[in-house]
């Protein structure tokens, strides 16, 4: 039953977070990825990855790293973005970790395309006390890819090893 309530709490609340405070800070905090990291360590074994099953998720989270730290330093994207979805890899594993990755590029596309429309339009007056509207607003910001890592993860986590170990 305590298993069962981290499966069902532990990536849903990760990635929920790391959207909410992306949309409201333009960050991702670390600690979001490192409890990712830590749930994956405490889960892996409940649900009945062995030892080379998990490695490969490790193994694919860290190819993930190293190809979203590329994409960081051409400054595609930001610092936190690449270890959420390093992170987010770690859980998803082979089996859905291209469909992840295709989910994120097409979420963070229609992100981008409806950023752009809306700031190509004034700002309303009555919203310029909210700092964070400002800054999401702003042509000079990027844009909180964090929001369409989230999403596409939690599209794709009912189908993970994680799910299916419910109620075992």
């Amino acid at each position: 039953m305590i298993t069962d309530l981290l499966i069902i709490s532990i990536f849903p609340l990760a990635m929920a977070l790391a959207a909410v405070t992306d949309l409201f800070s333009m960050t991702v905090p670390n600690w979001i990825s490192l409890l990712l990291v830590a749930g994956f360590a405490v889960l892996a074994p409940l649900v009945g990855l062995g030892w080379s099953e998990a490695g490969l998720h490790v193994a694919l989270g860290l190819g993930a790293l190293i190809v979203t730290f590329a994409m960081f330093s051409f400054g595609w994207i930001g610092g936190g973005d690449a270890k959420l979805f390093a992170a987010t890899c770690l859980w998803l594993g082979p089996e859905q970790m291209l469909l992840y990755a295709i989910y994120a590029a097409l979420l963070g596309g229609a992100l981008t395309l409806l950023l752009m429309f809306l700031r190509s339009m004034p700002l309303p007056v009555m919203l310029y006390s909210q700092g964070w509207l400002t800054r999401l607003h702003s042509e000079k910001e990027g844009v909180p890819y964090g929001i369409a890592l989230a999403a596409a993860g939690l599209l794709v986590y009912p189908e993970t090893v994680f799910m299916a170990g419910l109620g075992a």
